[in-house]
């Protein structure tokens, strides 16, 4: 078709745009998801094009779009051809980026057009619009605002499109009629005021990547190819890292060895001057090696098998008393403990009986492992607990039963603990989620298309500790944690943290009906 010459490849796309400059034309730019082309879209592309000579619509390649699930609606060839059919669309690029700073500097606009909204930058909950800014002048342009009709894609989609199933868009209409998504925003915004503690086993995930090429001949082990391997902060270093972006401020509580390695790697993610981050010569930093490989049939990653570095034998009563009076100073200072408790030997008896007795709310994640298993159960670790998170695997335990009820078990074991909020994650099943005022949430993963389970956990334990710090509805704490969870199963191991903007663009446009 005619329209069809109108869409050009990233790649090309500065030398076709550097002819329409020499050309003399005056270049106005225009760029987001564009997911279902509605009136606002074409006022809004109309007005831009009268700024200039030639309109280029750029569009966030599918892959970056965080609008959560079943988004875009339309793949990425539809969109296109959707913009490109507009007669006052003169070019349309795929920009395989996130953000829009790489667009801009592709283009070059003489005009750099946004909605009205977006004026007032608080608007903006990814934060980029001020990176937009500064780049449009940098290359020698300007911003406007246009745009006078407003319609929003999002909410035409969440009210008449099937993109999500039945059970989530229940859950998501329904919470949308106490939390709008600027009311979504403000809960969280709010997490700002909150000073935490993060307290639990520092961990290092170590992912070597292999290629398999099959079974050896003559004992017939498997057999892989090196090819490269990195390094991840787990543990509790992964909670401080998730709730870093939310908190005014996040501090950590632990225990770690001088191996030479650890010292930079610290620096590199600027934890290593944390205080109660405490080195003993005589302890062995965990390590957790898994050897992986690349999956050429799905996007999730191969796990083949682990190996543990962990002293089993650690005991220093000296570290013990002295991480016990560093934070008996400090403790009352925070609004929320969070504990990572993953039975590796940080948690003694003694911590425990401290945190419980002197922490202003706490929140226990207590872990079953393959290094803990069967001992490490949070009713018999924990007396106390004001809000907790655990697993189907967990519970089980906790519960000795091979079946669950799953909403009757974890209410026995709420009342138990005298929890105020307590959740049961379940993978690719629904989430529960229960109150000491009677209320229960299920909500269902929102995420189906996975590359790495490592961290969906602690990811989902990080924003429903926040949620229940600050005595959020038990319906938004679960749809935060699941928000989290959706994002970590999109990334390998604890690479990244939780982005904020992410989860944040994500709800709203979930709770946008």
């Amino acid at each position: 078709m005619e329209y069809a010459s109108k869409i050009i490849l990233f790649d090309k796309a500065s030398q076709v745009f550097e002819a329409e400059r020499a050309a003399g034309h005056k270049l106005v730019q225009c760029h987001g998801t564009f997911d279902l082309i509605h009136p606002g879209h074409i006022v809004h592309f109309e007005e831009a094009k009268e700024l200039g000579d030639k309109l280029v619509v750029t569009l966030t390649a599918a892959e970056f779009v965080n609008k959560g699930p079943g988004r875009p609606y339309f793949d990425d060839a539809l969109r296109s051809k959707s913009l490109a059919a507009l007669e006052c669309v003169d070019y349309v690029v795929l920009i395989p980026y996130a953000a829009a700073v790489e667009a801009i500097e592709l283009v070059k606009p003489r005009y750099y057009c946004k909605g009205k909204e977006y004026a007032d930058q608080s608007n903006d909950v990814t934060g980029n619009i001020a990176d937009d800014v500064k780049t449009v002048e940098r290359c020698g342009g300007e911003i406007r605002y246009v745009g006078s009709v407003v319609f929003s894609s999002t909410k035409l989609i969440n009210n008449n499109l099937e993109h999500l199933s039945e059970e989530n868009k229940e859950f998501c209409k329904k919470l949308a009629e106490s939390y709008s998504p600027d009311k979504f925003r403000d809960a969280v915004e709010n997490f700002k005021k909150l000073k935490v503690l993060v307290l639990g086993d520092v961990i290092f995930d170590k992912y070597t990547y292999v290629h398999v090429q099959g079974l050896t001949t003559k004992n017939r082990m498997l057999s892989g190819r090196y090819e490269e391997e990195s390094i991840q902060l787990g543990g509790s270093l992964a909670v401080y890292r998730h709730l870093s972006p939310f908190c005014g401020q996040v501090d950590i509580a632990s225990i770690i060895g001088t191996e030479s390695w650890l010292e930079p790697l610290l620096h590199e993610h600027e934890i290593g001057k944390q205080p109660n981050l405490l080195r003993d010569p005589s302890f062995t930093t965990i390590v957790k090696q898994r050897f992986v490989e690349l999956s050429k049939r799905s996007q999730e990653l191969g796990k083949l098998f682990s190996i543990n570095y962990i002293d089993s034998q650690y005991q220093n009563e000296q570290i013990e008393a002295q991480l016990i009076d560093r934070l008996f100073e400090s403790i009352k200072g925070y609004d929320l403990v969070v504990v990572t408790d993953f039975g590796h030997g940080l948690m003694t008896d003694k911590i425990r009986s401290f945190i419980q007795a002197e922490a202003p709310f706490l929140a226990v994640n207590c872990q079953t492992n393959s290094y803990n298993h069967g001992y490490n159960l949070i009713s018999q670790q924990y007396q106390h607990a004001n809000a907790f998170s655990l697993d189907e695997a967990e519970l089980m335990l906790d519960a000795g039963k091979r079946a669950l009820d799953p909403a009757a078990d974890l209410e026995r074991l709420r009342s138990k603990l005298g929890s105020h909020m307590a959740w049961l994650t379940r993978g690719a099943k629904t989430t529960v989620g229960l109150d000491s005022r009677g209320n229960a949430s299920h909500c269902a993963r929102l995420e189906d298309q996975i590359v790495d389970t490592i961290g969906a956990g602690d990811a989902f334990y990080s924003l429903a500790a926040l949620a229940a710090c600050q005595d959020l509805p038990i319906e938004l704490g679960t749809f935060l944690g699941q928000l989290a969870g959706a994002q970590a199963v999109r990334i390998i191991g604890n690479t990244e943290s939780v982005s904020k903007s992410k989860l944040l663009k994500g709800g709203m446009s979930l709770l946008n009906f």
